[in-house]
């Protein structure tokens, strides 16, 4: 038996605790915590249980309650708030970060978010980030940004530095000058080995990697990992320094596109968590299932077309499926390397026709692998060689089909500014039926004499 976890031992004794009515210990014990492990815990408590100790925890520290609420999933967060009133709300959110405010307050009802900003009007920030189009630089920067004057030596800027209590991240320094225009970043390390009197201009680099506020976040997400960085700065239309994104905010971001794509690839909404209630998840799958039930009858016209074959050689029926799951299983393979990499920048137009050659060797290998296999197998089931050898030319072509259908169809609904990881799927998935069952069927009644 594998030993117990530290969160697993915690999370027992919060249970434990509640049980008991023991609400000094569990104050004390979850004030032990930090942020990030007080929100695992909180979010494998039931409801009932969740919301009694995180109101516990919010009455006695409530900077470190919405810390704590900030990194559990949104959906759960909002869900502990939301039949709060605004009055409570207002006084709650300045304990968080900006961004973090700002993205908890965007999962609140309408009425309710603009309740609590109303009464926030002084947090001006907050506003301002919510103004920014969703899963945009801007919507999850932090403009609490430290930046120094390009007219700055090195001596006066280390003073800056010391007297500035709440700066997110000191390790790149970013110069401005009289407007507030990104001119420079300095490293830390460089300001403090240079002489009290060097001006900042002389030490500063002027090419950096900025985003824009409208840039989209995953793009954001893709600069910080390529360039190795802690942070990057963001800018307006004028460059103009607006805030600031670092890498804790790009994991998240890495985080939040990978779910995304996963759940999008499965027709699910990306919205949908494990703590969705049971009507809002049916409500939120019912469209792309139906879409799946419209595609899935052409797949049944094809089979229908055949019937006078399959009433020949029931034998058909048998092994047609072998042949679609087959193409369907090969899709699915090439559609999730590809999806990746539309998503990581790797696949663009210029190279796509060099990994549609690669999926179509890949295919036709594994027809041809899978498809003798199958023509033994048929072979030893029916007795007769040559339904295995059209079982096993119908699995070739339709390994072929999957691998053009899984490469084209996404990066053309990339090219239509249409998500390939929501839309690729259904299409893909009725290709490869259609083709498998005309492929297998149509061989099958044009050889109808040999079976």
């Amino acid at each position: 038996m594998p030993p117990l976890r530290r969160l697993d031992v915690v999370l027992d004794s919060v249970k434990r605790l509640q049980r008991i009515g023991a609400t000094a210990n569990l104050l004390n014990l979850l004030q032990k915590q930090h942020p990030a492990d007080l929100a695992e815990v909180l979010g494998d408590l039931r409801p009932l249980e969740r919301r009694s100790a995180f109101d516990t925890l919010l009455g006695h520290n409530s900077r470190l309650a919405m810390e704590a609420l900030s990194e559990l999933d949104r959906e759960v967060g909002a869900a502990l708030l939301v039949d709060r009133p605004a009055e409570a709300l207002a006084r709650l959110f300045p304990e968080l970060p900006s961004d973090d405010a700002a993205a908890l307050i965007d999962q609140l009802p309408e009425d309710l978010a603009a309740s609590v900003l109303e009464l926030m009007r002084e947090s001006g920030e907050v506003q301002h980030l919510l103004g920014y189009d969703d899963r945009t630089a801007g919507r999850i920067m932090n403009p609490e940004v430290f930046a120094l004057s390009e007219d700055l030596t090195a001596g006066e800027a280390i003073q800056a530095l010391q007297g500035s209590r709440d700066v997110e991240m000191v390790f790149y320094l970013y110069v401005v000058d009289e407007r507030r225009h990104l001119v420079g970043v300095v490293s830390l390390r460089r300001l403090l080995l240079v002489s009290p009197e060097t001006p900042l201009k002389r030490i500063m680099t002027t090419e950096l990697i900025r985003a824009r506020v409208d840039t989209d976040q995953e793009d954001v997400a893709r600069e910080v990992a390529d360039y190795n960085l802690l942070a990057i700065p963001v800018v307006d239309g004028e460059n103009k320094l607006a805030g600031i994104i670092t890498v804790d905010d790009v994991i998240d971001v890495i985080k939040d596109e990978a779910t995304e794509d996963i759940l999008r690839l499965a027709g699910v909404s990306a919205d949908e968590s494990v703590a969705t209630s049971p009507f809002e998840a049916w409500r939120k799958r019912l469209p792309w299932l139906a879409v799946n039930l419209a595609t899935a009858a052409l797949a049944a016209l094809v089979v229908q077309r055949f019937e006078a074959t399959i009433d020949r050689v029931v034998a058909l029926a048998a092994f047609m499926t072998i042949v679609a799951s087959m193409g369907g299983n090969a899709a699915t393979q090439t559609l999730t390397v590809i999806v990746r990499g539309i998503a990581l920048g790797e696949l663009t137009w210029g190279n796509t026709w060099r990994a549609l050659r690669k999926e179509t060797l890949v295919g036709l290998a594994n027809g041809m692998v899978f498809g003798i296999a199958g023509a033994g197998i048929a072979w030893w089931v029916v007795g007769n060689p040559y339904f295995g050898a059209i079982l096993a030319l119908a699995m070739v072509i339709n390994l072929i089909v999957a691998a053009f259908a899984a490469t084209l169809i996404p990066i053309s609904l990339r090219a239509l500014k249409v998500d390939p990881a929501l839309a690729s799927a259904v299409f893909i998935t009725t290709l490869t039926d259609v083709f498998g069952f005309f492929a297998f069927l149509g061989l099958a009644t044009f050889f109808i004499r040999y079976l």
